[in-house]
């Protein structure tokens, strides 16, 4: 299973929390010290980043194989 996931910048402090529990290393943090996507493909839908997010600013939505949007 896949997943994908949205952000919600304007929530985003930069505490990196999402980035230091994601265990297929998915998210950085940019220069500008916010959460972005940098590995989209390595994700597994763990939900462990959207889990941790203090500021609900990460979502994370399983998508089936084969399914089409």
């Amino acid at each position: 299973m896949k997943a994908e996931i949205s952000l919600k910048l304007e929530r985003c402090k930069g505490c990196g929390i999402c980035v230091n529990f994601c265990p297929k290393k998915v998210l950085e943090i940019d220069k500008l010290g916010k959460v972005t996507v940098t590995n989209p493909e390595a994700c597994i839908g763990c939900g462990q980043c959207e889990l941790r997010c203090p500021d609900y600013a990460i979502f994370v939505d399983k998508i089936k194989e084969g399914a089409t949007k």
